[in-house]
């Protein structure tokens, strides 16, 4: 247990030195998934005491566990609108259904929208809108 504290220690401290919002590691059987508190969402007990940054992100990655998550199906870049100035399809809090659009993928000049295979409330967009993602990256998380 000792070691496992460490180790997610470490890869917290990873996770402030580069910036990150999220990180995920695969060790053998395991899969850590540290995420950042989320704006709006309460904090948790453990976090609201100073100096326990490592017990919020457990908590973190429990929750996220808990997640359906909405990959890229194909490499292309990530729009949340269908246009320029555009409403965006879905934003951080919004109730989906499933088969609605989430996003576009544009690639080689297509635009594919992107559908939910999932009801429930969009807790986290992952990519900056007109950023490239990769073909099975995280887009959205959803909470059923």
């Amino acid at each position: 247990m000792i070691e496992e504290r460490e180790g997610l220690e470490g890869m917290l401290e990873i996770m402030r030195d580069n910036d990150l919002d999220a990180l995920t590691v695969r060790s053998g059987e395991r899969t850590y998934e540290l995420v950042q508190r989320v704006e709006g969402t309460p904090a948790t007990p453990a976090a609201a005491s100073e100096g326990n940054v490592s017990a919020a992100a457990s908590a973190e990655a429990v929750a996220a566990a808990n997640y359906k998550k909405v990959t890229a199906p194909i490499i292309g870049v990530f729009y949340l609108a269908s246009a320029p100035g555009a409403e965006a399809f879905v934003e951080v809090g919004d109730r989906v259904e499933v088969g609605q659009v989430l996003c576009i993928l544009e690639a080689m000049k297509l635009m594919n929208e992107i559908t939910s295979d999932y009801a429930g409330v969009v807790r986290r967009i992952l990519p900056e809108n007109g950023a490239l993602v990769s073909l099975g990256e995280e887009m959205f998380w959803i909470e059923p």
